[in-house]
């Protein structure tokens, strides 16, 4: 009975991620059409929307895994992790490159998120390394 109702709410979950991604996605393509004017700062709002789609599904295939397979994957969660770093990477490096009054605090905080953004891709690349040297083969 508790098991039923866990599967319920992690499927619900896995829909309700879906949605939202189908939402970002819908919405990326219309921003991106829509203000075409603007065209660097444009595609790099779509890159970052098409790379959350991406996080969100890769999360979405993450609960999945566990529903079939009843163990927790880590590996998925490094990887979107990852993902996730070169997101901020990238909203960072954009700021920095469009940004043409970036100046004091904000270009402080801009400097600081890229450096952050490197800091826990290079972190988790290393964990994923570790993790596949790790396993023991027979």
């Amino acid at each position: 009975m508790v098991q039923a109702l866990l599967a319920t709410v992690e499927y619900a979950i896995v829909v309700s991620l879906l949605v939202i991604a189908a939402a970002v996605l819908g919405r990326t393509i219309y921003t991106f059409f829509q203000q075409w004017g603007s065209f660097p700062e444009t595609v790099v709002a779509a890159i970052d929307g098409v790379l959350v789609v991406v996080i969100l599904l890769d999360i979405a295939h993450t609960v999945l895994a566990h529903l079939r397979s009843s163990s927790f994957p880590v590996r998925p969660f490094l990887v979107i992790g990852i993902l996730a770093g070169v997101r901020d990477i990238l909203s960072a490096s954009a700021r920095l490159t469009f940004g043409n009054s970036m100046q004091g605090i904000n270009f402080n905080r801009a400097l600081i998120s890229l450096a952050l953004g490197v800091g826990v891709v290079v972190m988790l690349s290393v964990a994923l390394v570790l993790m596949r040297f790790s396993h023991r083969k027979p």
